[in-house]
């Protein structure tokens, strides 16, 4: 018993330290993504790269993993460099070349979209999300979920009620609704990512560690970056870098600036969501990302000048009661389980001490 407990505080520890690496990640990459745009970059496939290219910072957490393993057993012998099996390894090879396509469809949005308009797109994730989930990993959906569906959904039909008078100047027609539509291409294969890697995770059945669940993303940003490299290699990326830097707006050293944070802040969104569906659920983590969507509003508005209108202001609104709706509704359920996970002396015992304390009131009357 007591090891069940002390499994589930470090779930609930690595699920929030998971939720908080996916906030910086979900708020702060699509900035620095349009940073690059906006201030002169224009290779796509360079841009995708970047957010895998970030998988070597992993190696760090996954070193010191290993030595620790090896230290509490006293021998290398019985100590495994990895903690992956095969029915991990392969479909984690698979998704992260899904994740390559997803993250070259969502650079070419934002090459096109403003920050404000492509988290709008972004954000219907949630309901591609929700119906996979449903499909592959048979989702069940209570009715505080569903609110928060709903009203998640509500709050970016709001914000796409002005999303025309963003339109960058210069942008052609032509041009614009198809970064709307490669944006949206994203948010749809990032849906069925999502369900994909929870399906993975109850296929494999291993036990979920923080480890584990870096090494997952390692093999799956190598695969993702690797593809990406391929990419580039065809459209003469590497070639075309240096001269990009030189003719960076800010500055050649920040051109480079900007690559590296682009690659930490994809990599920290991408290990977030991991995390979270590891932990919990792909719904959870789609949850979280669209809850968001109002965060990224105003740093697009602060750091891009973009327009905040009243609509925004409604879509927060929408966004936070969404959010609170399904954390309510996951305490109730969690409630219930453990109450019926009790063994039957437990319960009975449970239901005397109540009846005890609803008793004694009137005793001492």
């Amino acid at each position: 018993m007591v090891e069940a407990q002390i499994s589930n505080t470090l779930r609930i520890a690595l699920l929030l330290v998971s939720s908080l690496v996916l906030a910086i990640g979900t708020c702060g990459n699509p900035m620095v993504v349009r940073l690059y745009f906006v201030k002169g970059g224009k290779r796509i496939w360079f841009s995708s790269f970047l957010q895998s290219a970030g998988f070597p910072l992993l190696l760090i957490p996954l070193c010191i993993s290993y030595f620790n393993r090896r230290r509490r057993r006293g021998t290398t012998a019985n100590t495994k460099l990895f903690l992956m099996t095969s029915r991990l390894f392969l479909p984690s090879i698979f998704i992260g070349l899904l994740i390559a396509l997803d993250n070259y469809f969502y650079a070419y949005g934002v090459a096109r979209l403003p920050v404000s308009t492509a988290a709008i797109v972004v954000a219907s994730q949630l309901g591609f999300t929700a119906m996979f989930a449903f499909l592959i990993v048979k989702q069940k959906f209570s009715a505080y979920s569903v609110n928060a569906i709903v009203l998640l959904t509500l709050g970016s039909g709001v914000l796409a009620l002005h999303t025309s008078s963003d339109r960058p100047e210069g942008e052609t027609t032509k041009l614009y609704v198809l970064g709307f539509i490669m944006t949206l291409a994203a948010a749809a294969l990032y849906g069925l990512v999502m369900p994909l890697t929870e399906l993975m995770l109850m296929k494999g059945k291993a036990v979920v560690t923080l480890t584990l669940v870096l090494e997952i993303q390692l093999v799956m940003s190598i695969s993702a970056t690797i593809l990406c490299t391929v990419g580039m290699l065809i459209n003469h990326d590497f070639q075309a870098i240096p001269r990009e830097a030189r003719a960076y707006e800010i500055g050649e050293a920040n051109y480079y600036q900007v690559a590296v944070w682009n690659s930490i802040t994809g990599q920290m969104f991408f290990l977030g969501v991991i995390g979270v569906i590891s932990c919990s659920s792909s719904l959870l983590s789609g949850i979280i990302i669209s809850v968001l969507l109002p965060v990224t509003e105003v740093l697009a508005v602060i750091f891009f000048n973009e327009k905040f209108q009243a609509e925004k202001g409604v879509a927060l609104v929408l966004s936070l009661w969404g959010f609170v709706s399904y954390f309510y509704g996951e305490i109730k359920h969690n409630k219930k389980k453990s109450k019926e996970e009790l063994p039957v002396d437990d319960q009975k015992n449970s239901s005397q001490s109540t009846e005890i304390l609803m008793v004694t009131p009137i005793v001492d009357q």
